[in-house]
Formats: C-alpha cells, structure tokens, sequence
C-alpha cells in the first residue's frame, strides 16, 4: 500500500519546451505494414529473456526525462494531452478500448477493445452504444473492476467545478439534459441529488457485465470518444472513500487497472514517480500491453539541453531512458541529416516527423472583443523568424487554422496567406495591411499580454513576437509563465499572470474535426481558452455533427475552420513537426522506438529494455 505522506499537494504542470501542444490522435508516420503488437506473445517471457527478433526483453527498468517538475494532471478524468495520456493508458489505466499500437497511419489509428470485448457495438442508428466488459479485471487492491466502476468514471466528467480543463465528450455526447444556459442538470457524483443521479443513470446503464450509453443523438464514432476522460475509477458506493474528489491521484494515490501501480510521486525538481508491477494484473484479461519491464521511473525538472546531452551520449541509466520533450533546436543539426532522416549514429533511436497539432495562439474575446484587432495581430506576426527560433524546417509547416492536412478529408486551405483579408500575407507578415485593420477597427493600436513557457527558446519566441508586432504599432508585453504552470496560470482569466493572447497547441483527439473545433471554440469543449460563446457557431457545430454524409461534413468543418480564424479567435502559426530520442537499449515489440499514431507519441504499452 501507497503511504499517503508521499503524496504532495496538486500542482500542475507540462513537459514543453518550444511549444505547448495538447491531446493527439492521428499522425503522419510513413506507412510500412508492421502489425499491432499484441501483449499476448510475450506473456510468457522470463525475466531477461528476449521477446523475440526486436530483441527487447522482459524485465529492466525504463526512465523517462522530463522538463516538467511535476505531471499536468493524475487524475484519470482531467488528463488531456496525448503524451501524456498514451503514458498511463500504456501503464496504469485502462480504457474500454485502445487504439492498436502499430507504425502504420492506419493500422495504429484502428480500435480494439480493451477492458471491453471488442470496440462496441452501436444500434438505434448510432444513439445506443453497449460494451462488455471482459472477465478476470481487478483493480490493483484485488477488487473487480466492474461496470458500475465504468459508468462512475464517465460521471466524474460532470463535476466540472473540479474537473475543469479535462475532455468533456461525455457530457456533449450523452442523453443527460440540459439547462437553459448550457450546463448539464446532472452536476456530477458528489454533489447530486437522487433524482439528479437518476438522470445520468438513465444515460448509462449497467447490467452485470455489460454497459450500455444512450446518447442525446447519433454518432458513429463514440468508442472513440471513451478514450478521453473516462477511465475508470473505484465508485463511491463500492468503494468508499477512494475517490477524494479535487486531488485524486495527487494527494491521494491513484488506483491502477493497468499492469503498473504508482510506487511513489514526489513532484519538483529532482522528483521522481515511480511504477512497479501490480501483481493483481491479470496478462489473460488484456490483450493490448505486454508490459515489458519491471519498473519505470519518471526523473523531473531535468534541464532540456541537459536531457539531449544524456541522449545523444548515453551511459548507466540513460541507454534505457526516454526524452520527454523534443530535441532542442541547437541538436537537431548534430542528430538528424533532415527534417526526416537522422544521423546514422542515432538511426533507430530519433524519430522526426509530422505530430498531430497545429500550433496557434490563443486570443481572448472578452480582453480583445475588436475583430479587427484580434486579426491584425496573426497579420503582423514575422512567422519564418519565429519558425528560425524553433528549429526551421524542423519545427514544421506555415499553418493556416486549427485544422491540419493529415486529418484528411476535414482539411482544406482556409486562405489565410492568400485572399482571406484581401491582401496576401507573407511569411515575414505584414505590418502595414495590420495597422490598415488597426485603423478600420475604430480602435487605437492595442497593448497586450502574450503568454509563453518561460525557457531559453521560449524567450526568444516572446522577442520575435515582441519586435514584429511593433512593426504594425502593436506593443507587446512578456506575459513568462514557469512551464508546468502554464496551463493552471491561462485556464485562470483572474491570475494576474494570464494575458489577452498566449502560445498553445491542439491535435484532434480521433480522426473527425469535431474534436478540434468544438474544444476549442465551445465552451463545453473543455479548450476554450479564447473564451469563445458564440450560439450561432454553436448551431453550426451541431448540424456538422448531425450531418451523415461524410463528405458534406468535411464541407462544413472546412468552412467552421475558416470562420474560425478569420473572426480572429486563434492566430495560426505552425502545423508542427516534432524529434524525439530515446537511449541505446530502447526498443518496442515490433522492432525500433517509432510514434505511434494513435495518441502521437512514443508507444509505451509496447517498449521494452534491450539486453
């Protein structure tokens, strides 16, 4: 049992350092036909002894170097960046299903059922979606996990005044009614009443091992959506005194479905979390993690550059280490040959390519309600000097909205360098058709806040930003934020620190637009961060959703995007690349490290230690 003294105070944080991006699904890794791994064949490997060609073993132990002092999040319903996600899911949490862990773009975006039989089966023309729940699934205590556990962890969702920043699929997606103003009438599990606990129980329903979802109206695409804040927890009435609300998982231990249980969790600089074995994991009940090594370690608040010096020459603990973060942009030239290719010394071990996020600033309506001038901001900005700052070709494509091309069909050119404000806008920006806006608005040159990570590149971001936009007349002041306290300090219009504009990323949470444009510019979304209430884009939104013809649909999510950035809500920058390294005895199932599509990131249900 986990000692409750070694858990510290919530504090959050994320690992960034040239760029703040979030929840992922879908990438852009050359397709090679490699097949899913699955945790069935190596269930049988002892100790040290190889799975089989790819040469990694069961057993070791593997370390993960982060910048960040602390995680951003623990608990299972407020965790919302794809790394970080793809972390515990490979580990300590399980889902209703998973995506396959493959190289393959579309192989590694497939489900599979997970704590679920298979990836569900829907009826009702989409609006009744049911799971069974397979046998032999215990919590790290011995307890079975059980329906009742399921539905518990989508109800957590509800509880916004302490789940606030987490996905919120959930409440969009199932039939629990809503107020006038927008708000669920159920307010989650530990403020409801009977009757108001009567109306999610009505939307989710157990019987024995299987649970059923009514939904407010069709989707095809639900089982996607359970891989977002709706792990399981302990429920209340089975487990009294589990789950503490505000905290869980920080100062209380989380429970653990998955084959690793938290040992230990010191945040801060120096820190670490520490996973071992939960030996009531049953290997016969998941079919998706082999669970390769014994233990994993997180080390945290580790200096970016000092992270890639240990990568680039590993000895010790370091040949079975991973990078959590990217490869600084003053080694990219040392570890790759290109934007794609690495060094032979680092062959099998960096990997470079597309992720999933477009990267965007944040602009927030209520401090800046003049269109004009939210958009002369994205007009004037200098983007090739700030792409130099971030690594150049490496760092990624010039983007023009929200919406990335490796999301396919949804995507389309919004304009945005072209006609969109009747001028074009090159690279270096373009200051006079900004003060022009600035002008038309009716309103002086602004002064603003702009938030940013405070590290080395991250300052040299804010100087860029800083002298370019003073090229249209704008004045700019350094709105620095430490990097793990970034999204607690923006996600708080009242922090003193938080400005009208700042730095971020998003990447779509399954292959549909929805879950880039509704979290974003929704306030249910959960990623609302430029304040965005708008019923009419609202109405819009829903009739995409309700829009069958997938081609139709991508028709209106194109046009959604557009409207988007032209109304000056986000400034576009970048649609990103990302380096990663890991250590000389780091391998997967299947052969090298690679980033797995599904969640863009490193496959951790699937690495292993090297002999």
């Amino acid at each position: 049992m986990i000692q409750r003294s070694a858990w510290l105070p919530r504090a959050l944080a994320f690992g960034v350092t040239t760029a703040l991006v979030l929840a992922a699904c879908g990438g852009t890794t050359p397709s090679t036909g490699v097949p899913a791994a699955s945790g069935g064949g190596t269930s049988s490997a002892e100790p040290g002894q190889s799975t089989g060609a790819t040469g990694v073993q069961k057993g070791g132990t593997v370390y993960l170097l982060s910048n960040a002092d602390n995680w951003v999040d623990v608990d299972p319903a407020r965790i919302y960046t794809g790394e970080d996600v793809a972390f515990f899911n490979g580990t300590i949490y399980r889902g209703l299903v998973s995506y396959v862990y493959s190289p393959d773009e579309l192989e590694g975006t497939k489900l599979q059922g997970d704590l679920a039989t298979d990836t569900g089966t829907a009826s009702d023309g989409g609006k009744t979606w049911t799971f069974t729940l397979r046998d032999g699934i215990t919590w790290e205590t011995g307890d079975p996990l059980t329906c009742a556990d399921v539905a518990y962890g989508f109800s957590r969702q509800y509880a916004t005044d302490i789940m606030g920043g987490g996905p919120t699929y959930g409440i969009q997606f199932l039939d629990v009614p809503f107020n006038d103003d927008g708000t669920s009438k159920y307010p989650g599990p530990y403020k409801a009443t009977p009757d108001e606990q009567a109306l999610f129980d009505k939307a989710v329903v157990c019987d024995g091992n299987t649970v059923t979802f009514h939904l407010n109206q069709a989707r095809g695409d639900f089982n996607y959506s359970t891989l977002w804040g709706a792990f399981p927890v302990p429920n209340l009435k089975d487990h009294p005194g589990v789950d503490i609300g505000e905290g869980y998982g920080i100062t209380s231990p989380p429970v653990s479905s998955g084959p690793y249980k938290v040992e230990s969790y010191t945040p801060g600089k120096g820190g670490t979390m520490v996973l071992v074995r939960n030996d009531k994991w049953n290997q016969d009940s998941d079919p998706v993690r082999p669970a390769l090594p014994d233990k994993w370690e997180v080390d945290f608040g580790l200096a970016v550059d000092l992270i890639d010096q240990r990568l680039m020459n590993p000895s010790g603990n370091d040949e079975t280490a991973l990078q959590y973060s990217a490869v600084q942009p003053t080694n990219l030239s040392t570890v790759f040959k290109d934007a794609d290719t690495p060094n032979p010394e680092f062959e099998g071990r960096a990997i470079s390519g597309f992720d999933p996020y477009s990267r965007y600033w944040w602009v927030d309506v209520n401090k800046i309600k003049n269109e004009k001038i939210r958009t002369a901001l994205g007009v004037a900005l200098d983007r090739e000097a700030v792409r130099t700052v971030l690594g150049g070709d490496f760092y990624g494509d010039y983007g023009d909205g929200a919406l990335k091309p490796n999301l396919g069909q949804d995507y389309a050119d919004t304009g945005y360098y072209t006609d969109m404000f009747g001028e074009e806008i090159p690279k270096t920006g373009n200051p006079e058709l900004a003060k022009k806006m600035i002008q038309e608005s009716g309103e002086p040159a602004p002064t603003i806040t702009w938030n940013f990570a405070d590290t080395p590149v991250g300052q040299q971001y804010f100087a860029v930003v800083q002298s370019s936009l003073a090229k249209a007349g704008i004045t700019v002041k350094p709105g620095a934020i430490p990097p793990g306290d970034y999204y607690k300090v923006v996600f708080n219009p009242k922090n003193e620190l938080t400005g009208e504009a700042g730095n971020t990323g998003w990447g779509p949470d399954w292959p549909n637009a929805y879950t880039v444009i509704a979290p974003l510019f929704t306030e249910v979304g959960g990623w609302d961060l430029s304040k965005v209430k708008d019923k009419a884009f609202e109405a819009k939104i829903k009739d995409a959703v309700a829009t069958l013809d997938r081609n139709e649909q991508s028709t209106k999510w194109q046009a959604l995007n557009k409207e988007a950035v032209q109304k000056g809500w986000i400034v576009p920058t970048f649609f990103g690349k990302t380096q990663t390294m890991v250590g000389t005895k780091i391998g997967t199932v299947t052969g090298p490290i690679y980033r797995w599509p599904g969640q863009g990131s490193l496959p951790y249900g699937v690495i292993g230690v090297k002999p």
